[in-house]
This record gives C-alpha cells, structure tokens and sequence, in this order.
C-alpha cells in the first residue's frame, strides 16, 4: 500500500519540531555545564577566569531561551507575520553569533587555566561544554532550514518522518473525541462566574454537575452526596484546595474520588504542592475546553476502573469470608489459621483430653415412623442446640454420623479443665433434651453418654473434604462407655470420676465389661438437679 503523503501543514509542524528538538538538546547541555562551570570557579576563587566564565553563562542563558522560544516565532511566521524564510536566516545569525561567543570565551578560558590541580577540576567541563557548542554550530546550516525543506519535494528524513508519524497519531479523532462516559462532578469554586461557565461546559458533554461556592460547602456536600470527580479551585477564602484537597484524602470515604486542580497559579511549585497533597491533576486558568474534556475523561475511565476493581475485591473478599466462616463450621479454629499459613500435613498428640460420645436410643425404630423432613428437622434441631451448647463450654465438636455425636476438650488447644468443661457439656446435653421432650410429646428421644480422659493423636484427614478426626485407646473407651451407658445416663470413667471429684456428685455402677478392656470399674454423672 503506498504511503500516503503528509498535508503541507503537517510536514511544517513536522519539521518545525524536529528542528526544535535538534537544538534544544544542545542548548540545554551547554547551559547545564556552564552553570556547573561557574559554580567551580567561584568556589574555587579563580579570579582572573570568573569574567569570561559569566560572558559564557550570559551567552549560553540567551542560546537557550533562543531555543526554547523557536515553536512560539515559527507560530509567528505561520500565520504570516513574517517571512519564513527571513524569520530562519535570522535564528542562524542569532544562533552562530551566541556559539561563537561562547567557543571563544571558552578557549580563553583554558589558555588562562594553569596547571594547578583546583584549576584542572574546570578542565574537563569546559572541553565537553567546547565539544556541544562546535558540534551545536556545525550542524546550525542543516538544523534551520524549513523554509528550503518544504520546498524539497522528496521523501522527509527519520527523525521528521518519526515526528510526522506520531502527529498523525495525537491527530483528534473524532471517535476519540467523544465523550467516554458521563459522570456525577462536583465543582468548588468561590467565583460565581467560574463556577456558571464550567457547569455550563461540563452539562453540555453530558455530566450531571453539582457545585460548591467553598470548601467548607463542598465538604457538607460530600457527606450527603456520592461524586465521581471533583474539580476544585484552589484559592478560596475560608478553606482553600490545598486544604480540601487533604481532607478528603484523609477520610476514607472520599479518598478514592479523583480530584483535579483548577486555579490561576500556574507555578511549579503550586502543582507540585497538589500533586503532593494527592490531586489527580492540575489545570491552570483560563484552561483549554478540550483538554479539560481529556483529563476529566481520562479521570472518570481510572475511577470506573477503580470501582470495579473494589467491586472485583470486596465479591473476593466476601467469598473468602464466606468460605473461612464454611471452613470454621467444620473444623477448628486454630487448624484453620494452620491450614491457611501453608500447612498440608497436620498430626498432633495430646496427653490429656476429654472425649465424649452420645447417641440417641432406639431412634431407628421412632425414624420408621417419620417422614424424611421430619427425621432431618428433628435431628438439626437437637444437634444444633448441642452445637450452641458446645460454643458455650468451649467444646469441640468432632463429628456426628447418623444419629451420634462426637466431642472433645483439651484440643486442638490444651486446657487444663478440659474434665469439668466435658462434664458441664454433657449435663447440659440432658437438660437441652428435656428441654426439647417438653414441647414434642409425639417423639420423645433418649440419649446415651460416654466420657474418657488421656492421651490422643488428633489431626486433619483428607484432601477435598477436610475432617478433623481423634484416634487412640481414649476415643475406643469414651465410645465404649457411651454403648454400655444406660438412657439419659453419663456413664464415665474412673480417670474421668477422679478428675471431677470434689466437684460432682457420682453414682459408682461396679465393674462392667468393656471390650478390649475387661471388667472396668464405672460411675454416673449426677445431674446437678439429681434427675436421672
């Protein structure tokens, strides 16, 4: 596909920045070394080449405010001013007088340099400096030039045809131009006419606009209000937009509005101030429509993106709490802080723990008589009170599987009244099921209990479905106990009854036979009221 040839006001803009940027290079260097030059001289007292060195810097601040000033004379000559081609003949006689004045006093300078070693520090600043100015004016005939290259038909050099590119690009689109999105902004302005003209600008691209006469008005308004954008001014007289500015980046309900500056200070210092205290953006007075419109969409497009990256993080954050309080229904509390800190393999033996078992007597023949709804309804009820009633004791629920139920006390955290929390949970087990029988007449239940103390190894089973489970002699006992126990009866163990002694009362039944374990001697818990 043939390239297609650039409109003649583009290659001038073209080759006018090309040409401004071939020198202003140069000219900043040399004014960079020379300042550097000065500052050595006069700290280090050489008098005699201190009158050339400030010839040089007066030269070298002229060069460059020459250089910096071309765009605004080639505006000049662009709209017919003056001549293009005289405005160049000109800049090259301005620019070749100054590097010559420069070269020369510079040269003088190193011929009255002796060869003392505080002198020798000037040396190799100022033959850098001589090496950008004779290069600067070697290339003054081939920089400045416009006029005769717009007369050259001929394909333009890289660096103007990487310019004449990147213009094409920054041309204004008309889709680019639209309007991205509208917003809610609020403007703060103590100028009336200020605010009426920037309302009416900021309607017309479709934004639904609020303002504010001070700041202590736009801080009433923000706590009523939700805003996308703000546009504060930054004199005004009760609070002016420095100190705004700082209070909404300290609240944490505002912070996340992006906020542009708009005043008629135009100092470096005043931007760098906002940009510091944490603006977006500062626009100086009168500012520009269209670049007003940029920066505010580009504002509006960071905050969208910003809201729906808290929106993304507060759904992640709710499903990650969601998944602990999942995660805490199953398992410990401490095992789950050990799972999330990177432990895979969790295994632990305490030497003193409480287990208890309890299962419901005689429920499979009172569940033939039920329907499904109500067999589940019935048992979440009971486990659920016994659930609560371990959260009050500190218990750790095991497990249940049909219709028993599993605890323990002294893990996953050792606790040394492991026995008297077991014991208060179990007869809290008979009275939650009295509780229970009293508003239920048509299927009482039964439970029977089982408690044993010593040493267990507990720890996490499984990969997808996690389980914290208990193993050892202790948990075949305490489920022994339980089997052999009568209705609404804790059965316990001597190591159990010893523990406890002194603190409650205990019905011995003698010896009975435990599997595994042969004649066992065995006690009642007492309920605290002495029902059975």
């Amino acid at each position: 596909m043939a390239r297609t040839e650039p409109d003649a006001d583009l290659k001038r803009r073209a080759s006018l920045a090309a040409m401004w940027q071939d020198l202003v290079t140069p000219a900043r260097a040399i004014l960079g070394y020379q300042e550097i030059i000065v500052d050595q001289g006069q700290r280090l007292r050489l008098e005699d080449v201190l009158p050339y060195l400030h010839r040089v810097l007066a030269a070298a601040r002229i060069l460059s405010d020459l250089v910096e000033g071309i765009p605004n004379r080639r505006a000049d000559a662009e709209i017919g001013a003056d001549d293009p081609g005289s405005i160049e003949a000109k800049l090259r006689h301005d620019l070749r007088t100054l590097l010559n004045a420069i070269i020369g006093y510079s040269e003088l300078v190193l011929e009255e340099l002796d060869t003392s070693t505080s002198a020798e520090v000037l040396r190799p600043d100022v033959e850098r400096l001589l090496v950008e100015a004779r290069n600067m004016l070697g290339r003054i005939n081939a920089i400045v030039g416009l006029s005769q290259r717009q007369a050259d038909q001929g394909d333009e050099d890289g660096a103007e045809a990487t310019i004449i590119a990147l213009l094409r690009t920054l041309r204004p689109d008309s889709d680019r131009s639209k309007l991205q999105g509208a917003g809610r902004i609020l403007v703060v302005d103590d100028n009336a006419s200020n605010r009426d003209l920037l309302c009416r600008q900021l309607v017309h691209e479709g934004h639904e606009v609020i303002v504010a006469g001070s700041g202590l008005e736009a801080i009433a308004v923000l706590e009523e209000d939700r805003f996308d954008l703000i546009l504060l001014d930054l004199l005004m007289p009760d609070m002016n937009g420095i100190e705004v500015l700082e209070r909404l980046k300290s609240d944490e309900r505002w912070r996340s509005i992006p906020v542009i500056m708009i005043s008629g200070l135009n100092e470096t210092e005043a931007v760098i101030r906002c940009i510091e205290a944490g603006a977006d953006d500062y626009l100086p007075k009168p500012f520009n429509s269209v670049l007003l419109r940029a920066r505010i969409n580009a504002c509006l497009e960071r905050k969208r993106w910003h809201d729906r990256e808290w929106d993304y993080l507060s759904r992640l954050r709710a499903e990650k709490e969601r998944s602990e309080v999942l995660l805490r229904n199953i398992l410990p509390n401490p095992i789950v802080l050990r799972l999330n800190a990177g432990e895979t393999l969790i295994a632990d033996r305490f030497e003193d723990v409480s287990i208890l078992f309890a299962d419901l007597v005689e429920f499979t023949s009172a569940a033939a008589t039920m329907t499904a709804s109500q067999l589940v309804e019935r048992l979440n009820q009971l486990f659920s009170e016994f659930d609560m009633l371990a959260l009050r004791f500190g218990v750790e629920k095991i497990k249940t599987i049909g219709d028993s139920y599993m605890a323990a006390t002294g893990l996953p955290e050792p606790r040394s009244d492991h026995a008297e929390a077991m014991a208060r949970f179990a007869l809290g087990m008979l009275d939650t099921l009295r509780r229970i029988n009293a508003t239920e007449e048509r299927w009482p239940l039964r439970i029977r209990i089982g408690i044993h103390k010593g040493p267990v190894v507990a720890g996490i089973i499984g990969h997808h479905k996690f389980i914290y489970d208990v193993w050892g002699d202790t948990v075949n006992v305490a489920s022994r106990l339980e089997a052999s126990s009568l209705p609404n009866r804790i059965q316990v163990s001597e190591a159990t009854q010893q523990a406890l002694a002194g603190h409650y009362s205990f019905e011995s039944r003698g010896l009975i036979s435990l599997k595994g374990r042969g004649q066992t001697q065995t006690f009642f818990l007492v309920p605290l009221d002495g029902a059975p």
